[in-house]
């Protein structure tokens, strides 16, 4: 089974930005970053395709950017405009309707002043 590491996160002030990466060990279709807040459910923020058509989550439209790079079973996560509700473990993943993969440990984005 394809495994994934998430890499990329830390603690940032409102405003600013950081961008994550998602190493995969093999080939995925449609990929997706989600994330958890501390007692909320995962959600998915953004998602592509291999051929590249991303989306978004409403919350992150125009402030976040998905991109992979097939070549090296990568995805990106360029988030900008970074607020506190952003705060969360971000993981990356399959999306619907492939079957998710195991977790990886995800990356924690913590936004505060």
């Amino acid at each position: 089974q394809v495994q994934l590491v998430e890499s990329g996160g830390g603690l940032v002030q409102p405003g600013e930005s950081l961008r994550l990466s998602c190493a995969a060990s093999g080939s995925i279709y449609a990929v997706g970053w989600y994330r958890q807040a501390p007692g909320k459910q995962r959600e998915l923020v953004a998602s592509i395709y291999k051929s590249g058509s991303p989306n978004y989550a409403d919350s992150v439209k125009g402030r976040f950017t998905i991109s992979r790079d097939n070549a090296k079973n990568a995805v990106y996560l360029q988030m900008n405009s970074l607020k506190s509700e952003d705060t969360a473990v971000y993981y990356c993943n399959t999306i619907a309707p492939f079957r998710l993969l195991s977790w990886g440990q995800g990356t924690q984005v913590t936004v505060s002043s």
